[in-house]
Formats: structure tokens, C-alpha cells, sequence
């Protein structure tokens, strides 16, 4: 709602206006009934135009409408005439619009042609409404003319205000700036006709905050005006920006926004210890590492400008004590960067540094960005082990034949605790498990407690350990190294068993080998070998040894022609002696052997009865003959290995056959040799004879064990029978297979077919065809074997206890 003396220049405003429309639609009118001399009307084509020099006989004349906005008045604004001049006012022509708002925003009066606005316009919604004009005869609705189109146009008043369409606004300035460092730019809208009067022109102007900013009348860009903006003491500034329509003249509209500018940081601060001195303390045994404290250096700045880091000035400090920074906190470490003493010094005074990684060099001026403070470290003292001196170990030297109890060296360790406190030492026997050392626990002497050889062992170490006599849990441990020095105590050898051949057509004075020697020893200036042929081969003919003075000698031929038929080896001795002292010497033996070689000097062989192998045959072709030899050895061995396998699986077969086949009778028979009657399958079964149960007389199983005409007795008469007879048939065949020599050497079945002395039927067996009354003589059967004394104990006479067979 705008205040009152607005709302009465706004009146006049519109009085104005009306007075203006109503001038202008009178010359309209007064036009129109003029006759039509030049200038084309709105809408006119071009053939009109041509003719424009002539009376028309009809035609439409008329200007642009105009109608002020926000009319307010109770009866319909009228808006303008429309007219022809075929009209002359007798009522036979009828006015009609369309279009836009026609009948409903705009009417027109059927017989002058008046047209009124019945609504309140508003040109900020629509400026303009364009409209279609006809001339019909009243009784016919017929046209008399071609309609023709007319805009109607709003007219403008301010009646809008400027608005900040992207407020409130929020921007940004680094703190210290200068004056007139642009911040930001805002822009405020007005709904009015910028083309018409002052009532969309807008400035702007600061109404709250104007101390620290300015605002540019006409861009609305907004700036520093101070050069002092510090954000650690105010971060943010609240400003009301005005924007005034109409040029900024009495009676302009106008609107505001909130503008809210954040100052940013800069490196203007530098850190700050909040103490000049910080306190810690630190036991004397602490590890390496091991934090003392932490201490921080505060900065006003804020984000990356903060981050600082950390160092120790003075030398004594930056020896024992070490400083990180915390990358989280910003917090300074201590740790311990080397082991503290209480006995050496009790306090340490460190001085800590801290300095901005980002340093601006625009604000050097301001003085350094840096800051120092004093951390105080107290050494706490406690029992420590003793302290071996050196520290980091010591190295002996021994004679390798050094007697047994020389002293070797001593170490000292000492209690830093107590002047002259005893100590005692030891050796860690898992260091000396020979016990080849020994060390007197109250002087520190090692002595040697075995014998030492150098080329067995050339160093020995040992950890020796000390231990406070008044607390044995306070113990230390120092290296002690034993370096065993050479005596030349072992005499120089041939490097290797050598071996030489020479062709049988060697030259004399042709070098064939060159020799050299080891020596286990190492004495210190170095080895020197000479070398001689061994007193035995003084008067050698056949070779010559030459010592070349670098610690190797060759063998020269001293003869030619040599013969591998007449002597294919030659042994020759060589004498090598060291330089000591003392000078040791050793003999070592030089195989020659005579070879045979062609006549490029290859040698061919080297046996007295070797013959040369065809030179065509390749190294390849051998190895493929070699490995053919080989393939038929192994498929012979294969084949006799499977022949021997089917044979022992013949000789198993045939001894189960000897001893398992069992053979069953239950009445009588053609005899063993009659085999046709009997299923031969049952005759070779292991497990088919149930075996017969003594006991009751009422089984079933049991009976189908027995001979059938036992089973009919039995079952004749219902008692038992007697098998008495059976069983001492039975003992004492088993006694005579037992004492028979010629049996087989393992358990065998036999079964008989008897049927006991009171068979009611007559033996068809042929072995009762003897009788006492026979001529017949059999005693020759015991003449042919062991096989046939069973059939010889038949037919013998004077065996009664045998009638029964």
C-alpha cells in the first residue's frame, strides 16, 4: 500500500493522461470526417495507396487506440470511434469488433462506433490487444467493406515496483582488502514500460551497512569502502540494498534486499604458543620413541592457513629429542630420538619452533610468521644394567696355537649407577656350546678354554654378559668377536688329483700340463710354493717339471717317441713346499697317460688296447643306440617276469588242486576213477560239507550228513547209532597218513567209503576179491612204492583188523 502523497501525485497523473486522449481523440474524429487527400491508412494494401490521390467512396480512417492502465473509475473508459466515411449518420450501418477481448473487455457502440474498456487493464499482464473492425448493413448483415485490424495499446503508469528476483545474495571478500574491491553485483527488476516515461528506470543505494560498503547508483555493483575488514574480529556483514523506479525522483516506487558478504580468510595471523615454557618428564630407560608430550601453537586464521609445522632450534636438543607434527591437531610431538642418561645430564632445555606452511608475502610487513617456546625435559633416574665399554662390542685376536688357559682379552662393563659397584661376568653358553672360551666372573678375563684350529673356524663369536652382583636382575649383553690368527701348520697340496696325456708323438720340450697348489693355511704377506720333482724321480728321463714363480708349474716331455703298447701310464711325484715359517711340505702324484691321436693331435685313445671309434658316429647317434639297448633290455625283462608270473600262478593252481579237492561220497560206487555220475563242481567245492554235528538224534541237518542207510536205521528204530566203528577207522587211517613220509608238507582231506561190519549188503569193491584160499600172490605190490602201500596193506595176509576195508 503506498503512502498518500503518492497516491495524490498518481491522480494527477491519470487526469493528465485522460486530458492528453481526449485532445488526441478529437483530432481523430475531426479527422475522419475530413475528405481523404494523402497518407494510406492502417491496413491499406498497395493498390489503395496507388489510388490515394482520388476520392474513395468508402473507406476506414482512424488512428492507434491508447487506454490507460489501472483505470479506477466506475463508468466504461472509453477507448476511441471508429468510423467510415460511407457513413453519414442515417443509421444503416452496424459496427462490430472481434478478437481479443471483444465483448467482454472492449464493446462497441453499433451505430457510432465507440468502443469502452469494461475491465481495470493491467499492462504488466498484457500491453497490448489486437482487434478486428467491420461495417455491416443493418438489414442485410451483409460487410460493406473488408474488415480491417487495430491494436488497442495500454498505456503505462508505475505501478511496479523494483523487485531483487535472485535475493537475499550472499558473497564473498578477502579480509584486508582495499577500497573499492569489488564484491559482488546485484540487479533488481521493474514490471513497467521501460520504453515509456522514468517508471522502470532504477538505482540503487545502501540503507543499512553503507560504513563498510557501497553500492554503484546505476549497476548495483557492490565494493569495499574500507581497507581495515578484519574477519577474526567480524566474519560476516549484514547490508539493505534499496532499488528506487523512476530514477530515484519523489514518487518512484521501490524495494530492498538483504545482501549478507563473508570475509575470508587470510594469513594474516601468525601461530602463538600460549606458554613460553612447558614441563615434562622422561624416565632415563624410556625407548627411543617413545613420546615425551605434546604441545600446540594457536593461529587466529582459520583452514589451510593454520596448518603450521615444528622444529627444534638449539643442537643439544635436536641430538636427543625429535618433533612431528600432528596432522590431525596441529599438535607438536616430542619423542625420544636417542636413549636419555640421568648420570650424564638431568635436565634438558629444547626449544620448539613453530612456522605457517602458507605464508602470504603480502602481509610480510606484518612481522614474522613464526614462534618459539622452551620445553623442559627432567631425566628421571632408575637401576640400569651395567654398561660394557666400548659399547657396541669388542674384537679380539688368538694365535690358532695359543695354549690352553692363554688369556685372550678382557672386556668391562661398569654400573652407572654406583661408583666401583661389582659386576660379575659370564658367557651365554648358547653362543660357546664347545666351551672353547672361559671368563673369569670378577675380572672380565677370557681365557682359551680349548684347542683352536683357523681353518675350522676362522672367527668365534660370543655374547658376554654382566650382571650387577647386588641385583641379578639388572643385566647386560655385549658382542665379543675372537679373530683367530693363521700359523702356517698345513702343508700345501696338489689343487686336484691331476691327470695329463700326451699324443705318442710328443716333442720334447712340449708343455702337456700346468699344476697349481691349495694351502689351507693364510699367512699375511701371502702364499709362495716351490715347486721340485720328488727325490725318487731325480733320474726321470722322461719328463722335466718347470716352476713358473706364480705359485704354478708346468710339465714339459723331456723325450719323444713313446709307445702306449710298451708303458700307457707314467706316475710322476712332485714336491711342493710353502714359505712357512716354518716351511711345510707335501708330495702329490701326476698321472700321465700315453694316448693314441691323429694327425691333427685329437686324441683317440688312451688304452694300450683300445681301437678308434669311426669319427662319423655323432654324440647323438650314440646316446639313440644307448637308449634302444636299453628299451630292448626292459621289454625283455618284462616278458620273462610275466612268463614267470603265469607260471607261479599254474604251480598255485595246481598245489590247490592237490590239497583242496575233497571228495564227497554218500553211498557206493563205481569208485575214485568214476567221475561221471558226479557233478565235478561239488567235488572241487572248499565249503560245500557241512560238517556233522554229534548231539541229538532229531536234527534234520545232521541225518543229511550220513550215509542213507544210516539214516534208515535211524529213522527206523529211533536210536542212536553207534559210530564207535566209524571213529577208530577213521584214528587210525590219520595215524598212518601222519607216520607216511611222502605225503605233502601241508594239512590234506581224505575221505573213505566205509560201511562198517554189519552191512546188510555184500561189498562190490574189488578190494575183497582176496581171499585166504587164493593162489594169487600180491606181495610184489610193496615193492612199488609209497604210493601203492595203502593197496599193498589190502591184499597182504595176517591183518584181521583190517578185514573190514
Amino acid at each position: 500500500i503506498r503512502p498518500t502523497p503518492f497516491n495524490a501525485i498518481l491522480v494527477l497523473e491519470i487526469v493528465v493522461l485522460l486530458v492528453a486522449l481526449w485532445l488526441l481523440h478529437c483530432c481523430s474524429c475531426g479527422w475522419s470526417e475530413t475528405t481523404r487527400t494523402n497518407g494510406v491508412a492502417k491496413g491499406e494494401t498497395k493498390e489503395q495507396e496507388l489510388m490515394s490521390h482520388e476520392r474513395v467512396k468508402r473507406g476506414w480512417v482512424w488512428n492507434q487506440f491508447f487506454v490507460v492502465e489501472e483505470y479506477t473509475g466506475t463508468e466504461p473508459l472509453y477507448v476511441g470511434k471508429i468510423h467510415t466515411d460511407s457513413d453519414e449518420g442515417e443509421g444503416n450501418i452496424k459496427y462490430t469488433i472481434s478478437g481479443e477481448g471483444a465483448g467482454t473487455i472492449f464493446i462497441i457502440d453499433e451505430l457510432t462506433g465507440d468502443i469502452h474498456a469494461t475491465e481495470r487493464l493491467d499492462r504488466e499482464e498484457q500491453s497490448y490487444y489486437t482487434l478486428r473492425a467491420q461495417a455491416r448493413d443493418r438489414l442485410t448483415n451483409h460487410l460493406l467493406e473488408s474488415e480491417s485490424e487495430f491494436v488497442i495499446k495500454v498505456q503505462d503508469i508505475n505501478d511496479s515496483e523494483p523487485k531483487f528476483l535472485e535475493g537475499p545474495y550472499i558473497g564473498s571478500v578477502g579480509e584486508l582488502s582495499q577500497i573499492g574491491t569489488s564484491v559482488m553485483k546485484v540487479t533488481a527488476s521493474d514490471a513497467d514500460d521501460p520504453t515509456y516515461g522514468s517508471s522502470a528506470r532504477v538505482v540503487y543505494s545502501v540503507l543499512d551497512g553503507e560504513r563498510f560498503f557501497t553500492v554503484d547508483r546505476q549497476t548495483g555493483l557492490i565494493r569495499t569502502a574500507v581497507a581495515d575488514l578484519d574477519r577474526e574480529k567480524q566474519d560476516r556483514y549484514e547490508l539493505v540494498v534499496k532499488a528506487t523506479d523512476m530514477a530515484g525522483q519523489m514518487g518512484g516506487l521501490s524495494g530492498s534486499t538483504t545482501v549478507t558478504i563473508v570475509i575470508t580468510d587470510v594469513n594474516d595471523n601468525p601461530p602463538r604458543f600460549p606458554q613460553k615454557m612447558y614441563q615434562f618428564s622422561m624416565s632415563e630407560g624410556a625407548a627411543v620413541g617413545t613420546p615425551v608430550g605434546r604441545v600446540i601453537a594457536t593461529d587466529a586464521d582459520m583452514g589451510e592457513n593454520t596448518d603450521m609445522s615444528y622444529l627444534i632450534k638449539d643442537e643439544e636438543g635436536g641430538e636427543l629429542f625429535k618433533v612431528t607434527t600432528d596432522s590431525d591437531t596441529q599438535e607438536a610431538i616430542i619423542t625420544i630420538k636417542k636413549a636419555l642418561d640421568f648420570e650424564s645430564k638431568r635436565t634438558h632445555n629444547v626449544v620448539v619452533e613453530a612456522v605457517n606452511k602458507h605464508v602470504d608475502p603480502r602481509f610480510s610487513e606484518l612481522g614474522s610468521f613464526r614462534d618459539q617456546t622452551i620445553v623442559r625435559v627432567s631425566v628421571n633416574d632408575i637401576d640400569e644394567p651395567p654398561v660394557f665399554h666400548p659399547a657396541e662390542g669388542t674384537i679380539l685376536e688368538v694365535q690358532e696355537d695359543a695354549r690352553l688357559g692363554a688369556v685372550v682379552g678382557t672386556v668391562t662393563a661398569k654400573d652407572p649407577d654406583m661408583e666401583n659397584a661389582p659386576v660379575r661376568y659370564s658367557i651365554d653358553q648358547s653362543t660357546d656350546q664347545e666351551q672353547i672360551f672361559h671368563i673369569d666372573p670378577v675380572s672380565g678375563a677370557i681365557t682359551l678354554g680349548n684347542i683352536l684350529d683357523r681353518e675350522t673356524a676362522g672367527w668365534h663369536n660370543i655374547t658376554v654378559m654382566a650382571v650387577e652382583a647386588d641385583n641379578v636382575s639388572q643385566i647386560s649383553h655385549s658382542s665379543v668377536s675372537i679373530r683367530i690368527l693363521d700359523v702356517n701348520d698345513n702343508p700345501p697340496e696338489l689343487a686336484t688329483p691331476y691327470e695329463a696325456s700326451i699324443c705318442e708323438d710328443a716333442k720334447p720340450g712340449q708343455l702337456i700340463h700346468s699344476i697349481s697348489v691349495v694351502d689351507r693355511d693364510e699367512p699375511q704377506l701371502g702364499h709362495r710354493y716351490y715347486f721340485t720333482l720328488a727325490p725318487e724321480a731325480t733320474n726321470n728321463r722322461h719328463f722335466t717339471l718347470w716352476d713358473v714363480k706364480d705359485n704354478t708349474a708346468g710339465i714339459r716331455t723331456q723325450r719323444s717317441g713313446f709307445n702306449r703298447h710298451e708303458q700307457n701310464v707314467y706316475l710322476l711325484p712332485i714336491l711342493v713346499v710353502d714359505s712357512g715359517p716354518p716351511a711345510l711340505s707335501s708330495t702329490g702324484t701326476l698321472t700321465i697317460h700315453v694316448c693314441g691321436c691323429d694327425p691333427e693331435g685329437t686324441i683317440q685313445s688312451c688304452n694300450a688296447t683300445a681301437y678308434a671309434i669311426s669319427t662319423s658316429l655323432s654324440p647323438g647317434a650314440l646316446i639313440a643306440l644307448l637308449v634302444c639297448m636299453l628299451i630292448l633290455i626292459v621289454l625283455v625283462l618284462l616278458i620273462l617276469t610275466l612268463k614267470r608270473h603265469r607260471k607261479g600262478q599254474s604251480m598255485s593252481e595246481d598245489e590247490e588242486d592237490m590239497r583242496d579237492n575233497v571228495i564227497k561220497y554218500n553211498d557206493e560206487g563205481g569208485g575214485e576213477q568214476d567221475t561221471q555220475a558226479y557233478d565235478m563242481s561239488t567235488l572241487r567245492n572248499l565249503f560245500d560239507f557241512p560238517e556233522a554235528k554229534g548231539g541229538s538224534s532229531e536234527s534234520g541237518p545232521e541225518l543229511r550228513t550220513l550215509p542213507q542207510w544210516i539214516q534208515g536205521q535211524m529213522s527206523g528204530d529211533g536210536e542212536a547209532a553207534d559210530f564207535s566203528l566209524f571213529k577208530g577207522y577213521i584214528r587210525k587211517k590219520v595215524e598212518q597218513t601222519d607216520g607216511d613220509l611222502s605225503v605233502p608238507p601241508y594239512d590234506s582231506f581224505q575221505t573213505y567209503a566205509f560201511e562198517g561190519n554189519s552191512s546188510p549188503a555184500l561189498s562190490l569193491s574189488s578190494i575183497h576179491t582176496l581171499s585166504t584160499t587164493s593162489d594169487q600172490d600180491f606181495s610184489y605190490l610193496s615193492d612199488w612204492g609209497p604210493r601203492f602201500r595203502q593197496l599193498a596193506g589190502y591184499y597182504a595176509p595176517g591183518h584181521p583188523e583190517e578185514d573190514g576195508s
